[in-house]
């Protein structure tokens, strides 16, 4: 399943959300992906069956642009390069695309087991 997150409790309290920000904003920066042409959503690791079930919901378009930011990257880093930076991924960019197929899959998978666990009393 998913990790845990604080982003609710963040975003709760306004003063934690604008002392956070920069912080989150230089930890992305400094992270490296973008600079490669990587999205954050290209770091989940696919060995996972949730994933691997996302990966295959994706449409031809994105499973192919996924597939290619991949490959440059793993190329650029073996050439010890980075991207112009005229092709770095921006932060508008930088938009979740396979998070929300992830978070649909274990909320069905919830569910299903909800419902095969259910129990039946007869009055």
């Amino acid at each position: 399943m998913s990790a845990p997150s604080l982003v609710q409790a963040v975003a709760k309290r306004g003063w934690l959300s604008k002392m956070l920000k920069p912080v989150a904003t230089w930890y992305t920066n400094a992270a490296g992906y973008r600079q490669m042409g990587l999205r954050a959503d290209d770091l989940i690791s696919e060995e996972n069956e949730t994933v691997l079930a996302a990966l295959k919901r994706l449409s031809p378009g994105e499973s192919y642009d996924r597939i290619y930011r991949i490959r440059r990257a793993t190329q650029l880093s073996l050439s010890h390069k980075l991207l112009p930076k005229n092709e770095w991924t921006t932060q508008e960019e930088d938009v979740p695309y396979l998070r929300p197929l992830i978070d649909q899959i274990e909320a069905e998978a919830a569910e299903k087991a909800a419902l095969d666990t259910l129990a039946i009393v007869k009055n």
